[in-house]
């Protein structure tokens, strides 16, 4: 005998839909694709893109992933904000510069914000220190994930929502010098 318990799904409200916007989606976003759902087990659906996906992900992003935070990201791809275009997502979060400026008009009217974090592909340097600063910039996300997670989504009025939103990507700012690291 089969059970049939698709009447506990039946009432559930959907997920709130979250994507992580970059240059290249190789590995801020990424970062934040993979790391809000331990943050906030069940909670979002969660999504990375670039503006203009590099097609691939750095493999210091995986190393990271795997090595630091024992995620298994070994299926993250690099893909284009276009595959997106459709989506109507409730937050849209840009975690570079670039991706700030030219973060296109989604449909649904989300709410967007920027968690800028310098980027780790950018570091030059010993393999040690490459993995040290990618695994800075993977906790500075986390993080801001954690923040995330702790909101109340339910409770918070859009402009209460945004604004909270924004100040998590005013927490835990540092240095974009990725000479020191």
């Amino acid at each position: 005998m089969l059970l049939n318990f698709s009447f506990i799904t039946m009432n559930l409200p959907p997920k709130p839909k979250v994507l992580f916007l970059c240059t290249g989606n190789s590995a801020r976003s990424v970062f934040g694709e993979y790391l809000l759902p331990p943050a906030a087990p069940l909670r979002f659906e969660v999504f990375s893109a670039g503006a203009r996906p590099c097609g691939r992900v750095h493999p210091m992003t995986l190393r990271v992933l795997k090595e630091y935070f024992k995620i298994d990201a070994s299926n993250a791809r690099s893909k284009s904000v276009d595959e997106f275009a459709a989506t109507p997502f409730d937050f849209v979060i840009t975690v570079c510069d670039n991706a700030r400026e030219s973060c296109p008009i989604w449909p649904g009217q989300p709410i967007v914000a920027h968690w800028g974090s310098p980027d780790p592909a950018a570091f030059v340097g010993p393999e040690e220190k490459q993995f040290r600063f990618f695994r800075d910039v993977a906790l500075q996300i986390y993080r801001r994930c954690q923040f995330l997670a702790a909101l109340s989504l339910d409770k918070l009025d859009r402009l209460r929502l945004t604004d909270q939103m924004r100040a998590i990507g005013e927490k835990e700012n540092f240095s974009t010098d990725v000479s020191s690291a």
